[in-house]
């Protein structure tokens, strides 16, 4: 379909739905979800072990080719986490999977398919030892992540610093660059002089920001029907 043909109140009550089932069965597999938080399609959005934090105003965003795995998987007697700061931005296919610690600040955006972890999994010369060698993961605040990149164990990944599309990250990475390849490598340095406005600032106000999707929602859709939205299901035609 090139637009939405539902009626203005059917998106709602599925707007409405979607936070109902995350009240109703996401919450209570977190530690702590934050207050304003938007999930897309959360039946889609697997949680394992725990504890797991996600903070204030986080966009979680899964499909059903690729659902987004929060996992906390320890070895015996030991204890892991995966914390995930506010504003976060979580897109399909993500995959945070701790034994340990997993922290990622404030603002973080992770792009289609990434993959975080901090951890083997196996031992590498005793392959039937679970989860292997283990070292905590730092991502701080305002990073963004590629689509399909992999951060992996004890790396430090400084705050508003970029990973390229496809990376693969083993070693840290300083704060304010671009970094791409495998193994990542810085290949630039952000400009300071240029004002960074990060998802803390675009969510500064998030009741102004609702109504205005609210708006942009009925503008769109104000000349939909439940007649039209049906025939469109059964019948579409080019242009649909």
């Amino acid at each position: 379909m090139l637009r939405d043909h539902r009626p203005y109140l059917l998106k709602k009550l599925y707007k409405d739905f979607q936070r109902h089932y995350v009240n109703w069965f996401l919450r209570p597999q977190f530690e702590f979800l934050g207050r304003g938080c938007t999930f897309m399609k959360p039946w889609y959005v697997e949680l394992f072990g725990g504890p797991i934090h996600l903070g204030d105003y986080a966009t979680v965003i899964a499909t059903p080719d690729s659902r987004v795995r929060l996992t906390v998987w320890t070895a015996m007697g030991e204890e892991g986490i995966i914390k995930i700061g506010n504003y976060a931005l979580i897109c399909p296919g993500v995959r945070v999977s701790a034994a340990k610690k997993i922290e990622i600040g404030d603002s973080c955006m992770l792009a289609n398919g990434v993959f975080i972890t901090d951890s083997d999994w196996h031992g590498i010369y005793d392959r039937s030892l679970p989860v292997g060698k283990s070292e905590p993961v730092q991502i701080e605040d305002n990073v963004w992540i590629g689509d399909s990149a992999i951060v992996g164990k004890g790396v430090r990944i400084g705050k508003n610093s970029i990973i390229g599309a496809g990376s693969v990250v083993v070693h840290d990475i300083p704060e304010d660059v671009i970094a791409a390849g495998n193994p990542a490598a810085v290949i630039k340095h952000l400009d300071k002089s240029q004002p960074l406005k990060t998802r803390a600032d675009w969510l500064a106000d998030p009741q102004k920001l609702a109504r205005q999707f609210e708006e942009i929602d009925r503008s769109f859709m104000r000349n939909n029907s439940w007649h039209g939205w049906i025939r469109s299901l059964i019948y579409p035609r080019k242009g649909d």
